[in-house]
């Protein structure tokens, strides 16, 4: 047998390699306080008052299949005291140490057989993050000793089954004592807004991103909770209109090792490691607790001015990464028992991309996620939640399943199926794209909506009839089960991909900030530059470009179901061509707010504006039942119907073909339901026009039972909205659309 399999064999069977790095920690002197036997619920660090009045902190973990468990605490000078938990509890280790007050830093070292080629990854000489910790101080740096195997080794191929014995405790975060308790009035002036879905308009948010250059907010709450926070930051989200902010991820994350290697970090946080902790670089008050409360006046800051918080999070996958990744927390506590692990069990399934998939079959790691979402609720106080890869955590065993236990417990949870659930309803596994598939209480992300609609407007749509389910609701995907419009969350841009005003200045990436050679992020990006790329002193393509940003925001204003922007494009924000600045923490991922002081930025804000005001104002534009197309009166005026520029209704040959132009028109006197006094919803009627094609076209307006007369509220050939309305068309007339460009009519009689 060769030496290295020699090595493999000890390695296995939980040896050290006589070659395996030194360097083991040494065993900490004894505490003088003592361990109480404490209880093993709840899950966590919590602080409280014990027998006798004794304050302290219950310590409970579960780490199945682990022989020992030892609380380290650490003092102000970084001293490291030991405290073996010796009362175990249905495989919650857990312990009562009187005297721990908040604000105390805390870890663990888990005891356990190593032998990677079963899944057991146990080494008490990594510092593990608690993963109930409320909160964490400290950077997550990753140097060789924060592995869990000997990195360097020189034969790689078996390189994760050799044990590093180094302590990782000086390169690792530490958990903090958080006081849970909070007083009874905390929430007592919050009201949560409870924005009915149909009714919503969401705003996809960078918590830094959005306040680090924001001129109104002060220096030192840049690219915080107290900046999002901030008066200056939430006048711009009331002036917009939107009832919901999305938070790009606030759980607390680490920084990949190929990022800090090439002096980069994560800026958009899919790469969690505390699912309880807000983040802690976010908060301008500190990181020994107060992040909790900042984040929490942040959301009552927001419901304050009626905006929602969704949090968009990412319980698929951790930052710990395949069998090379960090040993950071659950890697350490239960290898086996937290993560999906192929039938090789040293090698992880891989759903997601990042390098392992979380075992939410496995009953504790589907309470560690519900009991996170139920934390953010109830006591940060949160009104929903994006699910990142949701497709992951509605797998069984292998496959995708709708009664999966994960959406199972949530249907079922009198917390969480109250709240809003947004899915994006994908992975990267075998049978993971599974768009309109989600049960009735959730909502999606509807991709298909984002691919018709930059194809209509760049013309390369193949046929219209895609276009006319995308616009009234696709009703091809949510008319199930009960399902509403809403369940479809209509984007042409989201975090991931161009920004809207990169999508019609650029047809190809350009990620060479990135360091990875411009291979990162998709080429399939449905982009048009407007006839050139990138920046451009051509004022004629200049204003082309704002014109098409025009029409994309007043497609999705206009279409059934709810809309969701992405922060700055309102704006006309850029990334310089970036598709996948998620490591770009600087001016290309930044909201630049010097954009409102140009005239035509300022007047996509405020067409952006006006655009949403007008759905809040009109039910037609935001109904909560689908179009049923059918005739409801006798004189044949139906909820829905199809024109083409003749000014004839759509025929099935039409909806077949490619067409540059179409016509849909919105009747108000066909809405179902009631309003909150029983009595029938009435509105206004629209017809709205969109034309992709270069030339103009002469368009005829329908005439009865349709209209008598329109009257144009939205011309997006016009720079300045405030000329169009007012201007009449008798019904039959012929008008002209001009080239690329929405014209949306009222009926006035």
């Amino acid at each position: 047998m060769s030496s290295a399999a020699e090595q493999e064999t000890v390695a296995g069977q939980g040896g050290r390699p006589a070659t395996a790095l030194n360097g083991a920690p040494r065993a900490a002197p004894a505490a003088a306080v003592p361990v109480w036997p404490g209880a093993p619920t709840p899950l966590g660090a919590r602080f409280r008052v014990g027998p006798d009045g004794v304050a302290g902190t219950n310590f409970a973990l579960w780490a199945g299949g682990a022989e020992a468990v030892e609380l380290c605490l650490f003092d102000e000078e970084g001293t490291e005291r030991r405290h073996r938990l010796t009362e175990l509890t249905h495989e919650i280790w857990h312990g009562f140490v009187p005297g721990v007050m908040p604000g105390q830093r805390y870890g663990y070292r888990v005891h356990g057989r190593w032998d990677p080629w079963t899944g057991g990854r146990w080494n008490p000489a990594k510092l593990l993050l608690d993963p109930y910790a409320r909160a964490v101080d400290g950077d997550f740096s990753l140097p060789p000793e924060v592995y869990g195997h000997v990195r360097d080794w020189p034969q790689q191929q078996v390189a994760d089954t050799v044990r590093d014995e180094r302590d990782s405790a000086p390169y690792v975060p530490k958990g903090v004592v958080v006081h849970d308790d909070a007083p009874d009035d905390e929430w007592a002036d919050d009201r949560r807004p409870k924005t009915p879905w149909a009714d919503s308009v969401i705003y996809e948010v960078h918590v830094r991103g959005f306040t680090k250059l924001h001129p109104g907010i002060p220096e030192e709450l840049r690219g915080t909770y107290a900046g999002l926070a901030h008066p200056a930051a939430i006048e711009h989200l009331t002036k917009l209109g939107i009832t919901a902010v999305e938070l790009l991820p606030v759980h607390q994350f680490a920084h990949e090792d190929h990022l800090l290697r090439r002096g980069l970090k994560n800026y958009w946080g899919y790469n969690s490691i505390g699912y309880f902790a807000p983040h802690a670089a976010y908060a301008a008050s500190g990181t020994r607790g107060q992040q909790v409360g900042e984040f929490k006046r942040m959301v009552r800051a927001l419901h304050a001015a009626g905006i929602e918080v969704i949090l968009d999070v990412v319980y698929n996958h951790t930052a710990e990464a395949g069998e090379l990744g960090p040993t950071l927390s659950l890697k350490g506590i239960d290898n086996r028992g937290y993560y999906r692990l192929q039938s090789d069990a040293r090698r992880y399934a891989d759903y997601t991309g990042c390098g392992n998939t979380l075992h939410v079959v496995q009953p504790h790691v589907l309470r560690l996620i519900t009991d996170s979402l139920r934390y953010w609720v109830t006591e940060m106080g949160v009104d929903g939640f994006r699910f990142d890869l949701a497709a992951a955590l509605a797998r069984s065993m292998h496959d995708v399943d709708m009664l999966s236990p994960f959406l199972a417990v949530i249907a079922q949870d009198p917390v969480l199926r109250r709240v809003k659930l947004i899915a994006e309803p994908w992975d990267v596994g075998s049978g993971g794209y599974q768009v309109g598939a989600f049960p009735p209480l959730w909502t999606e992300w509807n991709d298909r909506y984002r691919n018709a609609v930059r194809d209509f407007w760049r013309h390369a749509l193949p046929d219209v009839r895609e276009m006319g389910y995308r616009l009234s609701g696709s009703s091809d995907l949510y008319a199930w089960g009960g399902r509403r419009p809403y369940a479809s969350v209509n984007f042409i841009t989201a975090h991931d991909g161009f920004t809207l005003r990169d999508l019609v200045s650029y047809e190809r990436k350009h990620n060479e900030a990135n360091g990875e050679g411009n291979r990162d992020g998709t080429d399939d990006n449905r982009a048009w530059n407007c006839g050139a790329e990138g920046e451009t002193d051509d004022e004629r393509v200049r204003a082309l470009r704002r014109r098409q940003l025009r029409n994309l925001l007043t497609t999705l204003l206009l279409s059934t179901g709810v809309p969701m922007l992405v922060a700055g494009d309102e704006l006309g924000r850029t990334q310089r061509g970036n598709n996948n600045a998620y490591c770009q923490d600087n001016e290309i991922s930044w909201v630049d707010w010097g954009l409102l002081q140009d005239p035509g930025w300022r007047a996509l804000f405020d067409l952006t504006s006006r655009l949403i005001e007008l759905r809040h104002r009109h039910p037609v534009l935001r109904r909560r039942a689908f179009f049923s197309g059918r005739a409801h009166s006798a004189d044949g005026l139906r909820d829905l119907a199809w024109f083409t520029a003749r000014g004839t209704e759509m025929t099935e040959r039409d909806w077949y073909a490619p067409a540059a132009t179409v016509g849909m028109y919105l009747s108000g006197r066909d809405i179902p339901g009631r309003d909150e006094r029983g009595a029938p919803i009435l509105d206004d009627s629209f017809l709205a026009v969109l034309h992709a094609g270069e030339r103009p076209v002469s368009f005829v307006l329908p005439g009865p039972p349709w209209a008598e007369r329109y009257e144009v509220v939205v011309d997006t050939s016009r720079e300045e909205q405030s000329e169009a309305p007012g201007v009449t068309h008798r019904a039959g007339a012929a008008v002209t659309v001009p080239a690329r460009a929405v014209l949306l009519l009222r009926v006035v009689g």
